[in-house]
């Protein structure tokens, strides 16, 4: 990763045109754990390689991220023909690279063109009535990492940082959609009962390990951003329960289908 991280993420989309064909892309979705599969629902792929094509990409070393990019032509609606950039798979803060590193991604999509981010997770989910495989929009978030990804006395405005007019479009194609607030915790230990009492008695309902920092970094960016958390398990002390990451990729799988005809029919609206 260059010293200067947004001029790094100049080159990684100047690398990305080279490798696409394409000018700019108008929309860029990062797929977090569980969602890998729902990817195919979204269009025509244009092309596809390994994230670490571009430079400032590590490889990925969580099981459930790809680490591939991908870049798809979306037919329908509104976006008939736009170019969505599709992360399969991110670097997460607890690898240890760095903050830069983690939010690389969407500030090389914002570089490329997306004027919108779409930032999918799986997570621990809180309120009673929820079960695994069940996607929730992010109102707001709580971000427990200590860091901020913004470099200096830049004073970013994260007022409606997850967008109400997105949110709104979300619930036009599925009106069952719940609001909640996600909190994201360092990892990559899972969150212990008593903290995953904390974070219901702060106001969040949705706890996990990514998402609060590139979404800061797309703001900053003067991205328009849309949170989508999936529910892949009730969070530690909810059902008395052991965790374990392949009950994560596991509800994900199963949740696949629906989770590919959301993401497709919002594309289309945006």
């Amino acid at each position: 990763m260059s010293a200067d991280p947004y001029a790094a993420a100049q080159a990684a989309a100047a690398r990305l045109r080279e490798l696409t064909g394409a000018e700019r892309h108008d929309v860029a979705l990062v797929m977090g754990s569980g969602w890998l599969p729902a990817a195919d629902a979204l269009g025509e792929t244009v092309a596809e390689f390994p994230a670490t094509d571009l430079p400032g990409f590590p490889a990925p070393a969580v099981a459930g991220h790809s680490g591939k990019i991908r870049s798809v032509r979306i037919s329908g609606g509104d976006s008939d023909g736009k170019l969505a950039l599709i992360f399969l798979g991110r670097n997460h803060y607890y690898e240890g690279h760095g903050v830069a590193t983690v939010v690389h991604g969407v500030r090389t999509a914002a570089a490329a063109g997306c004027e919108t981010i779409v930032l999918t997770n799986g997570c621990g989910g809180l309120r009673e009535g929820w079960v695994p495989g069940q996607p929730v929009l992010i109102s707001d978030h709580i971000n427990l990492t200590a860091d901020s990804p913004i470099v200096g006395a830049n004073f970013v405005d994260l007022t409606d940082l997850y967008s109400p007019r997105l949110r709104a479009l979300c619930k036009e194609v599925d009106p069952s959609l719940d609001e909640a607030v996600y909190v994201q915790f360092r990892g990559p230990h899972y969150e212990t009962p008593a903290e995953v009492n904390m974070a219901r008695v702060i106001g969040g309902e949705l706890v996990g390990m990514s998402t609060t920092l590139e979404a800061i970094a797309a703001r900053e960016a003067g991205a328009e951003v849309l949170g989508i958390s999936l529910v892949t398990n009730l969070a530690a002390g909810i059902t008395g329960e052991p965790l374990n990451h392949a009950e994560v990729l596991e509800a994900g799988k199963a949740s696949a289908e629906r989770m590919g005809a959301l993401l497709a029919k919002v594309l289309e609206r945006i």
